[in-house]
């Protein structure tokens, strides 16, 4: 059986890896599988059936009773909670918390790394997550981890969101990062860190142009 292509790009929130996966999975001619939109998919569920992320016994249950699938239309993923197509809804800022929260559940994060390894041993893909590289793929060929200061990041993410007619005041925005960041980075169970064979790319001062084309250059290279 022929061994198939994993890239894994990781990195904290608003570090740019989500647009940037997208883009090295087109260049490439391969899929493009964002682990984050599962634990936005759970963080979601479980804000719509008023269940506390933080309640490890009523998330188990509604995990056991959840179904996430992940499909290709034309390259592009499609999201199903349950057999809804919830591409949108896991975009609303309050979402964020959810999953980063809800991320920390540790049989949250065995199902979802359950489910994402199986996707990418069917198919060449381009992961993006925060424990891609360190945990769900750590025989990833390659591993790329980006960086870029809160303030950008900040700038970037208020961006996002007015364009999609959302208003956020952006200090808020910065001290929603912050605490994202530190609840990746202090979990237990898998957290947010640059695996020993990644390379770090701080993508702050470059443009997406710029850090698509050092990575291409890196896979090929």
């Amino acid at each position: 059986m022929k061994k198939t292509l994993n890239i894994a790009i990781d990195g904290p929130a608003g570090s740019g890896k989500s647009t940037v996966a997208k883009i090295v999975a087109k260049e490439l001619g391969i899929a493009y599988l964002d682990t984050g939109a599962m634990y936005r998919a759970l963080g979601l569920k479980s804000h719509s059936n008023n269940i506390s992320v933080f309640d490890e016994n009523a998330v188990g249950i509604m995990l056991e009773k959840t179904c996430i699938d992940i499909k290709y239309e034309d390259g592009i993923q499609r999201l199903f909670l349950d057999g809804v197509d919830v591409g949108l809804k896991i975009r609303e800022n309050h979402i964020s918390q959810l999953a980063s929260d809800i991320s920390k559940n540790h049989a949250v994060r065995l199902a979802m790394v359950e489910l994402q390894r199986k996707i990418a041993e069917e198919r060449d893909c381009v992961l993006d997550g925060r424990d891609i590289g360190s945990f769900v793929l750590p025989n990833a060929k390659h591993k790329i981890f980006l960086t870029a200061s809160i303030d950008e990041r900040a700038k970037r993410r208020h961006k996002e969101l007015l364009s999609r007619g959302e208003t956020v005041d952006i200090n808020n925005l910065k001290q929603d990062i912050a605490k994202r960041d530190d609840n990746d980075m202090m979990r237990d169970f898998a957290p947010l860190i640059k695996a020993p064979d990644a390379i770090e790319v701080d993508t702050t001062t470059m443009t997406i142009e710029e850090v698509v084309n050092h990575i291409l250059n890196q896979i090929k290279g």
